[in-house]
This record gives C-alpha cells, structure tokens and sequence, in this order.
C-alpha cells in the first residue's frame, strides 16, 4: 500500500508540472537585461526529488524551470537524508542527476551536478555545486565531507543560515569563521523559499562572497508560488560571460550575483545599478516654458518603485514615481516661481525595491534633457 501511495504521488506531481502556468510547452521569459561585458542569467541552484526528501521524479525540474524561464538549475538532493528509500533505491547520490540531464538538454537548460550535506547546527547546511561524483561525499564527518566536495572542485554555499535558529535569524558560529576564512564556503543564501535573511545579505557584503536567491522546492513548484497571478521562485541572477558551466562558476567564485525575489532585486550596488540603467529609457514628450512632460519606459520584468532622494532647486517633480513593468509611465516636471527649466535636469531618487544593502535602495538619478533623456 505504501509504494502504491508513492507512486500515486509521483503520477500527481507529473501532472502538476503541466499544469499552474499559462501553456503547457510554453516558456515565460525573464525579461531582466544584459550589462555591460556579462549575460544575466536566471539559476536555481537548490532543490530536490525523490531520491532525497522531494516528491518529484528528477526529469520535472528541467520541465519547470524551463517554463518558468531559468536559465540554470542544480538538483541538490541531500545526501544524509533519504525518507524515500524503502521505495526509492537512493544508493547513488548521482543518480537524479543521470535521470534529469536528458530532460535538461532538450530544453538547454544547464543542469548543474549538486548535493546537500546535511548536517545540524553549527556548521548547518550546504550545497556543492559543479560535483564530479556526489557519493564522494557521503563521510562521517561534516569537515571531510565539505572537504570531498572541495577536493572536486566544487562551489560550497551555506544554506538557509536562518533555518532552526531563533527567529530565523542567523547566528555565526566559530565553524563558519573557519570555513569562510579556510576558502572552502564562497557563497551564502540570502534567500531560501519564502525566507529572506538580512543579516545574510550584510554578511555576503562584508565578507565579498556570492549571494545566493534559490527555492529549495520539495514539491511541485506550482504548490509553492502562483504563477497565474504574477509570483515567481526566489532565483540567483549570474553575470557571466557566457551561458556555460565554467562561466557560471567564474561568476560565482568572483562573486558576480544578485538576487530577484517577489518584487525585489537584492545586490551590489554595481550590478543593480547596470540593471536599471539598461532597463529605463527616458523621452521627453511635451516641453513648454516652465513645464515638462516626460515618458518613461520600463523594459524589464521588474516594476521599479522610486521615491524622491533630494529636492532640485526651484524644480517640482514626483515625489513617487512607479516604474511599471514592461510599461510606459508619464511624469510632470514645472518650475516654481515662473522660472523657465533648465536644459538638463538631474532627478535624485532611491528604488526602493533594489536593495544595495538590507533596508538601503538604489540612488539613481533620472537625466532629463531638453529633447530626449535616459536613465543614468
């Protein structure tokens, strides 16, 4: 009856893949820009089938992630816990890798060999990606097992930090001064699933390291974000220099990421910069002494929200202003005291949801021209 139940469960969840978007076989696009020098693409880097705690079968991973829009996933099955094995035979910690890959390169989606040493805190969770044998991890001990996966060659991040502590917030234990300082942890998740970790995102700035966005999906993804209604999986934005594996991992280890999770953009300054700015274009659309109409088009995924950062002497303009996804929005410039405008106009404004630092947005400065402007 148990297998049967199982197998049930596994029926249900292919089912599931093809439902939840708008098309089966339809493939949404991340409609987040390129910058300069690097492709912008879209990972997940964290997630698991039945051959861990996962209740789908490993080909459906490559399915939705292509659906959805991603560019890149790793299928992070733990490898000291498998509750499916009484139904699952999970003695080869590669083998939802082997069984997901065909799917993957049908869609070109790089399917990135990975696993999850499990462990309790301290040291807690982490993920190796860019494994050569994942079952050369399966040790006593947590040092030799974070030590099998460095000896691969392997990129290390440490999982959900906040997970099981007080609060969800993360606590840094004298192990992870050691890992950090040893080189063998480069990367950090400052967002796992539904849970987005400050204290994370300040750590990854401090120490200069990766910031990581993933899912941790256990069930079919559409149980866990409503896509038909606008919501997405927490994902890793890479600016590599090439969709390849070597280049993710170049990317990676400089620590070239950002992450997009609901409505934010978490990162660098540099990056989130060099994403707005290819993003937002600027025409001035109607122009008379002392007033100015101008359009502003948002050719991203994201709706950017600004809020006025300075005043500009003897000049009004929008205190908010809503940068609508994929839209064009208007916004009035006047000049007080019946002054006329100048012929460039710097507007300071921070976007609330890019996020340079936790609680810190984006200082932009929206150029205005007497013709034609752009985001700078």
């Amino acid at each position: 009856m148990r297998k049967l139940l199982f197998a049930a469960c596994c029926v249900l969840a292919l089912l599931l893949a093809h439902v939840g978007f708008c098309q089966t076989n339809a493939r949404t696009e991340i409609a987040i820009p390129d910058i300069p020098g690097y492709m912008t693409l879209a990972c997940d880097f964290h997630m698991h089938t039945v051959f861990s705690d996962g209740n789908v079968w490993p080909p459906i991973r490559p399915e939705e992630a292509w659906m959805e829009g991603l560019d890149a996933i790793a299928i992070t099955d733990h490898i000291e816990y498998v509750p499916h094995k009484d139904d699952v035979k999970a003695e080869d910690f590669n083998r939802s890798f082997e069984l997901a890959k065909e799917a993957a390169a049908e869609r070109q989606i790089l399917l990135i060999k990975g696993a999850e040493i499990t462990r309790d805190m301290p040291p807690g969770h982490f993920n190796a990606i860019f494994l050569q044998d994942a079952n050369a991890l399966n040790k006593k001990e947590w040092k030799d097992s974070l030590k099998a996966a460095v000896d691969q060659g392997a990129f290390v991040f440490w999982n959900h930090p906040g997970w099981q502590q007080p609060g969800t917030i993360p606590i840094w234990y004298p192990e992870h001064t050691e890992l950090f300082n040893s080189g063998w942890v480069r990367g950090m998740e400052i967002v796992n699933d539904h849970d987005y970790y400050p204290k994370a995102f300040q750590w990854c700035l401090d120490k200069n390291i990766a910031m990581i966005g993933n899912s941790d999906v256990h069930d079919p993804i559409q149980m866990a974000w409503d896509f038909q209604n606008g919501e997405h999986r927490p994902m890793t934005l890479v600016f590599a220099s090439e969709k390849t594996e070597k280049a993710i991992k170049e990317a990676l280890l400089a620590g070239r990421t950002a992450v997009y999770n609901g409505k934010y953009l978490l990162g660098r300054e540099e990056y989130l910069k060099a994403i707005f700015d290819a993003s937002v274009r600027i025409a001035t659309s109607y122009r008379k002494e002392q007033e100015l109409t101008v359009q502003v088009h948002n050719s991203s995924c994201i709706t950017f929200e600004l809020r006025a950062a300075g005043k500009v002497d003897n000049i009004t303009f929008p205190g908010q202003l809503t940068l609508y996804a994929g839209k064009t929005v208007l916004a009035e410039i006047e000049a007080e005291e019946k002054q006329p405008l100048p012929e460039k106009i710097l507007l300071p404004y921070a976007v609330k949801n890019l996020l340079v630092a936790p609680g810190k947005g984006l200082a932009v400065e929206l150029t205005v021209t007497g013709d034609a402007a752009r985001g700078r």
